[in-house]
């Protein structure tokens, strides 16, 4: 049911490239930036994620992953002046993952883009992210990886509907991850994450929960990426 994006995944193999060596050098930080050619893709994107509580009033959230993109650049990734936004720490690997709700009825993509940044220049960049609001801004968004036959295959831009974009200073590492509606409906206003999850809100993204789906996954595999640099700087040398 979860059609070819799953069959696409295994054939990349169970590693996303390279080779699977620890660091064990207790850098967690350079750790964290080789990570995208050092651990399985399962590692960093489960097959499944439990998000208990991650739903509208603290409901609990399955999602099953239909898609895994090939690690790529970052080429028609992101928007135009969000991919601008990104310049300064440059694109050394993006990985993407899409996912769908136990109700098949939203599909969420979630990414890591490692990049070339030191930990000065994330540091400056998430100043600038938080200063400017550019991870609120709907000109600046990340774009959703849909997977032809699968229930993700019509997830558009034009399909976003809630976003969350995250500039790591722990990592050289951007964490994203923009949510939407499985029928492909169109959305004239998208909202990030914080707007449509706050209670009370009205809009279409809001009341469907899309703002938990897109935060709740993201938060996941940032916890799963930082647990993964933790057990390999662990790794005795």
């Amino acid at each position: 049911m979860l059609g070819l994006g799953l069959i696409g995944g295994a054939v990349a193999g169970s590693w996303l490239t390279g080779d699977p060596r620890g660091s064990g050098s207790g850098d967690k930080f350079a750790t964290a930036g080789t990570l995208w050619h050092s651990v399985p893709v399962d590692d960093l994107f489960p097959p499944v994620v439990n998000g208990q509580g991650a739903g509208p009033g603290g409901a609990d959230r399955t999602w099953t992953r239909v898609a895994v993109a090939e690690d790529s650049g970052c080429a028609n990734a992101f928007d135009p002046l969000l991919r601008k936004a990104l310049a300064p720490v440059g694109c050394q690997r993006l990985l993407r993952a899409t996912y769908t709700d136990a109700t098949q009825s939203y599909v969420t993509t979630v990414g890591l883009l490692f990049t070339k940044g030191d930990s000065a220049a994330m540091s400056s960049l998430a100043a600038r992210f938080k200063a400017e609001g550019l991870d609120r801004r709907t000109d600046l968004m990340p774009r959703p990886y849909a997977a032809k036959g699968t229930v993700a295959a019509a997830f558009g831009s034009r399909q976003r509907a809630s976003w969350t974009i995250s500039v790591l200073t722990d990592a050289p590492v951007v964490a994203y991850a923009v949510s939407g509606w499985a029928d492909g409906r169109a959305v004239d206003t998208p909202q990030p994450t914080a707007d449509a999850s706050q209670s009370g809100a009205t809009t279409p993204p809001a009341q469907a929960g899309l703002g938990q789906e897109a935060q709740g996954l993201a938060d996941r595999v940032v916890r799963r990426l930082r647990t993964t640099v933790s057990s390999a700087t662990e790794q005795p040398s």
